[in-house]
């Protein structure tokens, strides 16, 4: 059986992020749980070219109603490789620091915070508040790891899609399910 992880995609700008992240857990044969925001969905029309969205759900595994907090994503007892939220928002970051366990989202992700698994999350804001930082302090403090999406611009990256392509496997990399994807420092 292969490695199964969660993806995660709250409403913050950042869409492409979640493409990214898929598109390298598939090159990894992960399988995918996926489970988005409505305002996700909005995002994606918003930021994303014709057709990204349709890539994305075509590379999911499953993919779950936010609303359905009964999913097996929702218990401990399913296993999984970790999550990672792409983009992740700061209502999301909130209520994942706070145990709001209100949508399939934030309960998934205090699953893998409860079970002590991988909780990656690419936290989309700026500037950021004090509630904002203290939330990744929190988050951070249970073992999550907060990765926003710097771009690397020692890379020289030729386009958006270029920067979101190794911000998603950086993320993915933080799994540690096989060999690293991300490019990495060369001096």
């Amino acid at each position: 059986m292969s490695a199964r992880v969660i993806l995660g995609v709250s409403g913050a700008s950042g869409a492409l992020l979640s493409l990214a992240v898929a598109e390298a857990l598939s090159a990894l044969k992960v399988e995918i749980d996926l489970v988005m925001s409505s305002a996700a969905k909005l995002t994606f029309a918003t930021e994303a070219d014709e057709g990204a969205l349709e890539r994305l759900l075509a590379l999911a595994t499953r993919i779950h109603p936010i609303g359905n907090v009964g999913a097996a994503i929702a218990s401990g007892s399913a296993p999984s490789a970790g999550m990672i939220v792409a983009p992740c928002s700061m209502r999301s970051l909130a209520a994942i620091a706070c145990g709001m366990d209100d949508n399939l989202l934030v309960r998934a992700a205090s699953v893998q915070l409860k079970e002590r698994r991988p909780l990656i999350l690419l936290a989309r804001e700026a500037p950021l508040t004090l509630a904002h930082l203290r939330n990744m302090t929190s988050v951070t403090e249970m073992g999550g790891i907060i990765l926003p999406p710097v771009p690397a611009f020692y890379l020289r990256p030729q386009g958006v899609e270029e920067i979101a392509r190794q911000i998603g496997a950086r993320a993915v990399d933080l799994l540690r399910l096989g060999p690293p994807q991300a490019q990495s420092w060369q001096p």
